[in-house]
């Protein structure tokens, strides 16, 4: 067996809303780690932004959010629709949509202690 891995983002969704968001950890690398994050209608808290110390690059692959990125327009994602985060890029989630899952892959590159 080689131990190659597989699997499907799109498998084992919720079918209905859930209280808080999903995060599965797909592969966790030297330096990196690549997660799965299940929103339901989720959002940032008021006045939270994320302030990471590594890269983040996300692709949203169902549903659509709104992202806020500080000094900049929000961004309506819809499927395919990706942004690369550098370290110390505040940034947070505005909305992500009510109606069904939304779906992103976050690539986490560069975290200390990986």
């Amino acid at each position: 067996m080689s131990g190659a891995r597989f699997g499907s983002l799109l498998e084992g969704l919720p079918a209905s809303p859930q209280p808080d968001e999903l995060f599965t950890t797909l592969a966790a690398l030297p330096g990196s780690r690549i997660e799965r994050i299940v929103s339901t209608g989720q959002s940032s808290p008021d006045g939270f932004w994320y302030d990471q110390d590594w890269d983040e690059f996300v692709l949203l692959v169902a549903g659509a959010a709104t992202l806020q990125v500080e000094g900049e327009d929000d961004r309506l994602l819809s499927p395919g629709d990706w942004t690369l985060l550098p370290a110390r890029t505040r940034h947070r989630v505005a909305a992500t949509a009510a109606g069904g899952p939304t779906v992103w892959l976050a690539i986490h590159a560069g975290e200390l202690g990986r």
